[in-house]
């Protein structure tokens, strides 16, 4: 399903972004399998992806190594970004990278009495040159949206361009308050539906981009074993520089 279509030159320099809920890597099927998760996201031949429900060193045992599983699994270098902390591990964002990062840093978005939740701000280095992203897993109640919505828009204003923020948005209302402050920021942004992976309905993931041209493709990534690996489906977007 494509939600915008290439309109510059093939040769153009292409930057390949994803953004996928993994579900701690627990499918439609109940297993809980690493490997799955890690073929799709070889499929998607992305230089960045965005993932959300991660562990790292938490858990049990087939667990408390998932970031570093599935960056050796992808051949990519896996950003922490975690939300929930505990003395035997961590649990919550990452980004996989296979373009240099100039620099990262993690912002707290929790709201009090819910679960923590984060951001993670990295720089890359890219084919089309400086890239920020913000990459974050918002809250399950309106109240905590609207305020990390609020704390998220504060960043991106003095961000430099290009900007991707992307990842699980949990929106399950498109003319709430924060979807309609995250379209006056991102106008013109596609949002086609990811979740649930067996019938899509509802577009919980998003990935944003400004300046809006820059964004050359967005799509949903239903082939092979997507359908079973989350509950989600993957987002594939292409950033190109405008001519």
């Amino acid at each position: 399903m494509s939600s915008a279509t290439p309109s510059d030159e093939p040769t153009r320099p292409v930057v390949r972004l994803a953004c996928y809920n993994i579900h701690q890597g627990v499918g439609r099927d109940g297993r809980r399998d690493l490997e799955r998760v890690a073929r799709v996201i070889r499929s998607l031949r992305a230089d960045v992806v965005v993932v959300q429900e991660l562990h790292v060193f938490y858990g049990s045992s087939e667990q408390r190594h998932q970031l570093e599983d599935l960056a050796a699994a992808t051949g990519m270098v896996g950003i922490s970004g975690p939300t929930l902390l505990r003395p035997d591990g961590h649990y919550g964002n990452a980004v996989l990278v296979r373009v240099p990062v100039a620099r990262q840093r993690l912002h707290d978005l929790s709201h009090p009495g819910r679960e923590p939740r984060g951001l993670v701000e990295v720089e890359l280095d890219t084919a089309i040159g400086p890239l920020k992203l913000l990459a974050t897993h918002l809250g399950l109640l309106p109240r905590e949206r609207r305020g990390q919505v609020r704390r998220i828009l504060e960043l991106v204003e003095t961000s430099p361009r290009p900007l991707v923020l992307a990842g699980d948005f949990n929106e399950w209302w498109p003319w709430g308050r924060p979807a309609r402050w995250l379209g006056r920021a991102f106008p013109g942004m596609p949002a086609p539906a990811t979740f649930p992976a067996r019938f899509p309905l509802l577009a919980l993931d998003r990935i944003l981009v400004d300046p809006p041209q820059v964004l050359r493709s967005l799509e949903v990534v239903r082939e092979g074993d997507v359908a079973l690996a989350s509950d989600h489906l993957p987002l594939l977007a292409e950033l190109a520089l405008p001519p």
